[in-house]
Parts: C-alpha cells; structure tokens; sequence
C-alpha cells in the first residue's frame, strides 16, 4: 500500500474511522465519473471537490461527481453575493493539492467547507485522499466533523 496522505494522517490523528480505495490512474481519466467506475461504486456516493473564491476569500464545496455546483446556491451558503470558481493553475498554490487529487481534508488553511445535502442520503461517501489514484470512505458525519462542515442543497 502506498504511504499515507496528509488528510489519512489528519483522519487517523483525530481517530475517524475510513477506509481506502485505491484506482489505476494511468489511463489519463481521473475525472470524478471515471474514478466511481474505477472503484466500482454508485456515482451518487463519490464526491468531487471543488474551489470556489470571491477575492481572497475560498470556499470548499463537495458534491456528487455527476452533478454541477450551482454557483448562486454556493454563493448564498457562503454569505457571498457571487462566486468564481477557482481557476486550476492557482488550485496548488492555496489548497496544496492537485487537480484530481484535491482532498477536502488538510488543505493549507481551513477554509470554510459546504457539502451537498445529497450526502445524507448515503452511509458511506468517497471523496478524494488528497492524491490521484487514491480515496476515502467515510460516514458523512464524520466528515462533516472532521473539516467542520455544513450540509446545504448546492447543486443544480
């Protein structure tokens, strides 16, 4: 098995119990879709993590791979007029992760952290290990917990 994650690291330092998928990202396809194919599992429970900003001002939104961040229901939860997605170049220089490896689990700072409410509807989500080719399953609670999120309706 491959070494340790900062955000397993983080999970295993507050004793949050998860398990870990690992996929082949050899192909080039680490998309949110292609990754639940990879690990066999329904689309409904593997989250994306995505960056959004308003200024200086980031915001962390999980939602189902399949879905779309509605940008006006992310600005309302976030107590923003409007919000821009973060462009990709600039994703590792805040967050410390790449794209398709952008766990919401140990960024640089705490940012604050929306997860769609869908995420209720599962006992176990998967969101990214904070490396390509790897991820974690854990109770939405517990990541809620973790990263001191909040469950709102975020996608169109």
């Amino acid at each position: 098995m491959s070494s340790k994650t900062n955000a397993m690291r983080i999970l295993d330092g507050k004793k949050i119990k998860y398990d870990i998928l690992t996929y082949d990202a050899q192909d080039g396809l680490i998309h949110g879709t292609a990754v639940a194919e990879k690990i066999n599992r329904a689309m409904e429970t593997v989250f994306k993590t995505l960056v959004a900003h308003r200024e200086k001002n980031l915001y962390i939104f999980v939602i189902p791979v399949a879905e779309e961040l509605d940008l006006k229901k992310a600005a309302k939860a976030a107590g923003e007029k409007k919000l821009e997605m973060l462009p990709v170049k600039e994703l590792q220089k805040w967050t410390g992760y790449i794209r398709g490896g952008c766990s919401p689990i140990g960024m640089k700072k705490n940012y604050p952290t929306f997860i769609d409410s869908s995420a209720s509807q599962v006992d176990k989500l998967i969101v990214s290990a904070g490396k390509i080719g790897m991820q974690i399953e854990i109770e939405p609670e517990l990541l809620v917990d973790c990263v001191g999120a909040k469950i709102v309706e975020l996608t169109k």
